[in-house]
C-alpha cells in the first residue's frame, strides 16, 4: 500500500511538473544528455541546415523580402527556441504559410519597401508576445476546437497566392506591382503576359526539369540546395558566356542580391502607437497561425514515436523564437514539417540537433552570402512554386469537401475569401463560420412526443391527439442548454404548454449539458409563464453539477426542493418515478395521460433507443 500511494505521489507530481510552463528547461532538457546522442544530433543538425539555408532564401522570396531575413530568421529560430523548448521533436524556422500571410499583410496594408522593412521587426515582436502570453495562459489546447476545414482552406488559398507570386519572376514579366490576393496577382500577371523574357522562361525550365529528376530519383538528397547549385553554375559559365560569344549582350537575367553578413545586426523594434494599433491583427492572425502549424507537427511526430508533447511548453518556445528574430532581423517563426521529419529521420535526439542546425546556417550566411549573387531569381521562384504545388494536398480537399455540408461550407468560406481577400481575413473568416456551424449543431435541445398505448406499452403519436382530460407530459431535454439553446429551449417549451389540457411538466434533465447563467435565466422565464398558465414545473434525473448551478443561482429554491428530483445511475426510472409520483400527488385524485416528449427530427433508431 505504501509503494502504491508513493507510485501515485510521483505520478501526480510528474503531471503537475509537465503542466507547468518552464521559462528555463534548457538544463533539465540536456540532463541525462549521453557522448552516443552527439552523433546524430550533429548528423540531424548538418542535414536540417542544408535545407534551411535555401530554404529561408525561398521563404524570404514569398514574404517579399531581401532573402536574407528568411537565412537570419532561419538561424535565430533555430538557436533560440531549443533554450525554451522540453522536447526535440519541432524544428522551427520560417515556413510557407506565415511567410504567404507577412506578404498578404503588408500587401493590404499598402506597406512597401523601406518601411516595410521598418515595421517587419515589430510584427514579429507582436507575433512572439502573443504567442508565449498564451502560452503562459495554457491556450494550447485551445486550438483542437479550431477545425481542420479552415486550415485546409486557408493552405490551399495560400499555395495558389505563393505560385501566382512567383510565375512572374518564373516568366520575367515586368509586373507594376504585387497583388495582395490570388485575384489581384492574376490580374497584374495578365495585363503584363507580353512582357515575358524568353531567356529566364528557357532558365526556369532547366530549373523545374532537373528538380523534378532529382525529387523522382534521389528523394532522400538535399534537391533544394543541388538544383541551386548547379542552375547557378549553369547559367553563370554557360548561358552568360554564350549570350556575350554570340550576341554582343548580357541575357539580362536577374541574380538575387548577394549577402553581407558583416552588417548583420541588432535591430529594436519601433513601438510607436500607430504601429501597434495598425500590427494588431495581422500579428494576431499569423500568431494563431504559428500556433496550429507548430503544435499540430509536434502532436503528429510525438504520436509517431510515442513520445509526450508538452504543448504550452512548445507554444512558449516558439514564441521566444519569434521575439528573438524580432531582433536579429529575421522573419515569422513556425514549426517546420519539413525540417521537423528531416531531424527525426536523420537520428535527432536532443534540442541540441537544432541548436547545431542554427549555429551551421549562421555560418553558412558569413561564409556563402556573397555568392547568392550568382543565383538566377527564376531559378529560385521555380522551387518556390514546387513548394506551392506541394502545399495542395488533394486528398484533405477531398475529405473535408465530401465528409460534412458543415465541413465543405467552413472550407469554401476560408478557400474563398482567401481568394479575394487578405489572407489574414481568409483565417478569421474560416473560424468565425467554424463556430458558427458549430454552435447551430449544438444549440437545438431534441424532442418527441411518446404515449402509452392500449397495451399500456410506451409508443410514439404520429398524430396530435385532443385530450379532454387533465395530462402530465414528461418532456427529455436532449443536448446543450448553453446561450446558444437557452432561447431556442425556452421557446420550444413554451409552445408544449400551451396545450390547453396540460397541467403539469416534468423536464427529464439527465441529458441536458452545460447549464450557464443564459440557460438559467431561459429556465426562470418558463417558470414564470407556465405560473402565468396555470401550468407546474417538476425536474427529475438532475445531476450533481446541475443541481449546484441551480443553488447558486438562486432557482432551485423557486423551483422548490420538493420539485426536484436527483439522478439515481444505478436506477435511472427511479427519479422520474419520484417526479410522477410528485405530479399525481398535486393532480390530487383527477386521472391523467401520461405522455413523453422528444423531437421529431431524429432518426427511428434513435428514437427506438430512447425509447
Amino acid at each position: 500500500m505504501v509503494a502504491l500511494l508513493q507510485h501515485l505521489k510521483t505520478g501526480l507530481c510528474a503531471a503537475k511538473e509537465y503542466n507547468t510552463l518552464n521559462f528555463w528547461p534548457l538544463r533539465q532538457s540536456l540532463k541525462g544528455y549521453q557522448p552516443s546522442y552527439f552523433g546524430g544530433d550533429l548528423r540531424a543538425g548538418l542535414n536540417v541546415a542544408l535545407l534551411a539555408f535555401p530554404q529561408g532564401m525561398a521563404y524570404a522570396l514569398i514574404a517579399g523580402l531581401p532573402i536574407q531575413y528568411g537565412i537570419y530568421g532561419s538561424a535565430i529560430a533555430a538557436m533560440v527556441a531549443p533554450v525554451f523548448a522540453k522536447s526535440h521533436l519541432i524544428t522551427l524556422g520560417p515556413t510557407n504559410a506565415t511567410s504567404v500571410m507577412l506578404l498578404s499583410a503588408f500587401a493590404s496594408l499598402g506597406i512597401v519597401g523601406a518601411e516595410k522593412l521598418e515595421m517587419v521587426p515589430l510584427l514579429i515582436f507582436m507575433v512572439g508576445l502573443f504567442i508565449a502570453v498564451g502560452a503562459y495562459f495554457k491556450v494550447a489546447n485551445l486550438v483542437q476546437y479550431i477545425s481542420r476545414s479552415v486550415i485546409t482552406g486557408y493552405i490551399t488559398a495560400a499555395a495558389l497566392l505563393i505560385i501566382t507570386n512567383q510565375i512572374p519572376k518564373a516568366l520575367g514579366l515586368e509586373m507594376p506591382g504585387k497583388g495582395a490576393t490570388f485575384y489581384e496577382s492574376m490580374r497584374l500577371m495578365c495585363l503584363s503576359i507580353d512582357t515575358i523574357h524568353w531567356a529566364t522562361v528557357s532558365i526556369s525550365l532547366a530549373t523545374a526539369g532537373l528538380f523534378f529528376l532529382l525529387n523522382k530519383k534521389f528523394r532522400s538528397l538535399p534537391n533544394v540546395a543541388i538544383s541551386l547549385l548547379a542552375i547557378s553554375a549553369l547559367t553563370e559559365f554557360v548561358i552568360e558566356r554564350l549570350h556575350l560569344k554570340y550576341l554582343g549582350r548580357e541575357s539580362q537575367i536577374h541574380f538575387l542580391t548577394g549577402i553581407n553578413a558583416s552588417d548583420w545586426s541588432f535591430q529594436a523594434p519601433d513601438f510607436s502607437l500607430s504601429s501597434l494599433h495598425l500590427l494588431a491583427s495581422p500579428a494576431l492572425a499569423i500568431a494563431l497561425l504559428c500556433i496550429l502549424e507548430g503544435i499540430s507537427i509536434g502532436k503528429s511526430l510525438a504520436a509517431k514515436t510515442g513520445a509526450r508533447l508538452d504543448a504550452n511548453q512548445a507554444m512558449f518556445s516558439i514564441g521566444m523564437a519569434n521575439i528573438g528574430c524580432a531582433f536579429f532581423s529575421g522573419m515569422p517563426a513556425s514549426g517546420s514539417l519539413t525540417r521537423s521529419t528531416l531531424s527525426a529521420t536523420s537520428g535527432g535526439h536532443t534540442v541540441l540537433a537544432s541548436y547545431i542546425s542554427g549555429v551551421i546556417v549562421f555560418i553558412g550566411a558569413f561564409a556563402l552570402g556573397t555568392f547568392t549573387q550568382y543565383i538566377p531569381q527564376c531559378t529560385l521562384a521555380v522551387l518556390v512554386i514546387a513548394i506551392g504545388i506541394s502545399l495542395i494536398n488533394k486528398h484533405a480537399i477531398h475529405i473535408v469537401t465530401r465528409t460534412t455540408k458543415s465541413d465543405a461550407a467552413v472550407f469554401t468560406a476560408t478557400f474563398g475569401s482567401g481568394l479575394f481577400m487578405p489572407l489574414d481575413t481568409a483565417i478569421y473568416v474560416g473560424v468565425g463560420t467554424s463556430i458558427m456551424l458549430f454552435l447551430k449543431k449544438v444549440a437545438r435541445p431534441e424532442m418527441v412526443e411518446y404515449t402509452f398505448n392500449e397495451e399500456g406499452q410506451l409508443a410514439e403519436m404520429n398524430e396530435r391527439e385532443q385530450r379532454s382530460v387533465p395530462q402530465v407530459s414528461i418532456v427529455h431535454v436532449e443536448g446543450e442548454l448553453f446561450f446558444g439553446a437557452a432561447d431556442l429551449f425556452r421557446d420550444q417549451m413554451r409552445r408544449i404548454c400551451e396545450e390547453p389540457n396540460l397541467k403539469i411538466v416534468v423536464l427529464k434533465m439527465r441529458n441536458a449539458h452545460n447549464l450557464d447563467a443564459t440557460g438559467v435565466m431561459a429556465l426562470e422565464e418558463l417558470l414564470l409563464y407556465m405560473e402565468e398558465k396555470g401550468r407546474y414545473l417538476i425536474l427529475s434525473e438532475v445531476k450533481a453539477n446541475m443541481i449546484q448551478v441551480l443553488k447558486k443561482s438562486g432557482l432551485y429554491f423557486k423551483i422548490e426542493e420538493r420539485n426536484i428530483f436527483t439522478d439515481v445511475p444505478s436506477n435511472p426510472t427511479m427519479s422520474t418515478a419520484k417526479a410522477l409520483k410528485r405530479a399525481k400527488e398535486h393532480l390530487g385524485d383527477t386521472q391523467a395521460d401520461v405522455s413523453i416528449y422528444v423531437d421529431p427530427v431524429r432518426d427511428k433508431t434513435k428514437q427506438g433507443e430512447r425509447a
